[in-house]
């Protein structure tokens, strides 16, 4: 379908003039209710720009070369949501992603998505519960998923690069349905849960009638301090976990190991990473009843300071090849042994997760939100592939949800989310 053919979401049944009386007066709620007034002006070509407040308070940067999301470190607090799209052309996904460009913006400067209107009868435009919280490090990350090129409404199919597939089947694997893929992601992190999830509510709400809900998943994190620094934070089995990561302040590692090279995949994606998801369970009480000299071997490390088995500092070379008495020191169905065994990294960005009780078993419904950013998902799938069924962590985990989405780079100002994929 042509462009001048097509018909913005925002536009349909509507002209401008029917739009501008209907959004003055009468049952101009129900349309603000579905796309607030940036909406309207973008139905209008006018989607007003939004810089960073660099005066807002906790404030994290949305424009760079790279989503500032995957640079942050030490988030606290995370709200990851798969979407489906309902959109019926490239235009309204284009539309929805520069709407969602400018509410990102205003949301990380920790300020509601548009101002209340005086009108009362008309639903307020932000949904308000962040009303009085500052901008609490507020990151949104966004990507799209395999299945977002197979709609063929939206005219994308040869923009999907080669590798963005779903992940394959794993050993072990007993995977949920309802935590399995999805045609595009949000992730909301803050030193806030609340700021985290009114900025997805409030981009979902904008977007009604072009994505619904498919599936999400909350996660947390603490850290303990150590000259004043947050250190590695531990999961629920009390070890710390990240501690092998690249220094997302070295440019030249994250380029090695993160971001997507010109040359390396489709043009719009450059500057992006592929994050994978996994939702593991962790079968806690088994994890309680086992020594803990058996916990260590399972991981590796020791778990008071997250060392090498037979070292003592977090952030010595595990060395893997050290024996003892023609043994190794670092046993070989360890997880640490598994993975150092491929020479692929990743940037792991996990926290744990728990909610509630499983009501079949009377356990824990308590684990990991796995989340690790690399610029192929070749590399996770390797180091995946090296657990195999040898991992002795395998007896204490199940994976129960899996997805895959590329991430788009970074924002110029004047810019917006995706462009290079829509233009």
């Amino acid at each position: 379908m042509s462009t001048k053919k097509e018909k913005s979401f925002f536009e349909k049944g509507f002209s401008r003039r029917e739009m501008l009386k209907t959004a003055g007066i009468g049952s101009a709620g129900m349309i603000l209710g579905a796309t607030g007034f940036s909406g309207i002006l973008t139905a209008f070509g006018e989607t007003p720009f939004v810089d960073d407040n660099q005066e807002s308070r906790n404030k994290v940067n949305f424009y760079g070369k790279h989503q500032s999301g995957i640079l942050t470190k030490n988030p606290e607090y995370a709200y990851f949501v798969s979407l489906n799209c309902t959109a019926k052309s490239k235009a309204e996904l284009k539309e929805m992603f520069q709407l969602w460009t400018r509410y990102s913006v205003l949301l990380m400067n920790g300020q509601m998505v548009e101002p209340d209107s005086a009108n009362k009868l008309l639903p307020a435009p932000d949904t308000g519960e962040a009303v009085g919280l500052d901008a609490s490090h507020l990151t949104l990350t966004f990507g799209v998923g395999p299945s977002l090129f197979e709609k063929k409404e939206l005219g994308l199919e040869h923009m999907k690069p080669e590798e963005l597939k779903d992940l394959p089947h794993f050993p072990k694997d007993q995977l949920d349905p309802r935590y399995v893929g999805g045609d595009i992601c949000i992730q909301a992190c803050a030193d806030d849960p609340q700021v985290a999830f009114h900025a997805v509510r409030n981009l979902i709400r904008a977007a009604r009638g072009l994505v619904t809900m498919r599936w999400s998943q909350t996660g947390f994190n603490s850290y303990g301090m150590k000259d004043k620094e947050k250190m590695t934070p531990r999961n629920l089995f009390a070890f710390k976990d990240g501690t092998g990561n690249p220094n997302v302040d070295d440019s030249k590692e994250m380029d090695d190991v993160v971001w997507v090279q010109p040359g390396e995949s489709k043009s719009w994606m450059t500057g992006g990473s592929y994050l994978a998801f996994r939702r593991i369970q962790m079968h806690l009480e088994t994890w309680d009843r086992t020594a803990l000299r058996e916990q260590e071997a399972t991981f590796g490390r020791h778990r008071d300071t997250g060392a090498p088995i037979g070292k003592s500092d977090e952030f010595s070379d595990m060395e893997i090849e050290r024996k003892e008495n023609g043994k190794s020191v670092v046993p070989e169905n360890s997880h640490v042994f598994l993975a150092r065994q491929v020479k692929d990294r990743m940037l792991r960005r996990s926290f744990s997760y728990s909610d509630g009780i499983n009501s079949a078993t009377g356990s824990f419904d308590a684990g990991l939100l796995f989340v690790s950013f690399q610029k192929n998902p070749q590399q996770f799938i390797n180091i995946q592939n090296s657990f195999g069924r040898m991992d002795k962590l395998n007896e204490y985990i199940t994976h129960r949800g899996s997805a895959l989405f590329a991430c788009f780079p970074g924002v110029k100002k004047g810019s917006y989310l995706g462009a290079g994929l829509f233009e």
